[in-house]
């Protein structure tokens, strides 16, 4: 009889990415249960991570956003599955932070200049119509 080769080992991998409601705010409870951290552990994580700041409702409840959602499964994911550290993962989130930063100024740069140049096609149009005893408006 041949002998039967044991199966590879198991390779660990990250949970499916759970479903988030289509809301507008969530309850500590209801993102708690949504991303599978304990409440104190997501409000420790507030007092680590400067981006994950929820608003607070007239009774002082926290009020979570998507991005927060989003954030926090980010954070989890670093911290349980990547095997961040806290100082790790701030740092990560920071250079995303600053490559998003930088993506959206030449965005800004590109539309300005886009701009610019409508602008002086226009006035070029102008020029040439208040030139040629057209009156505008």
């Amino acid at each position: 009889m041949p002998k039967l080769r044991p199966d590879p080992p198991a390779v660990e991998s990250a949970p499916a990415r759970p479903e988030i409601p289509n809301k507008l705010f969530f309850k500590i409870g209801e993102v708690s249960r949504i991303t599978g951290v304990e409440p104190y552990i997501l409000r420790y994580w507030e007092s680590e991570f400067s981006a994950l700041r929820p608003r607070k409702n007239k009774s002082g409840q926290r009020v979570y956003v998507r991005s927060d959602v989003d954030l926090i499964l980010r954070i989890k994911h670093m911290l349980y599955h990547e095997r961040y550290t806290i100082a790790g993962a701030k740092k990560r989130l920071a250079e995303r932070s600053d490559a998003k930063q930088r993506v959206a100024t030449k965005s800004k740069e590109n539309r300005d200049a886009t701009l610019k140049k409508i602008r002086e096609g226009l006035q070029e149009i102008l020029a040439l119509l208040d030139g040629s005893g057209q009156r505008l408006g």
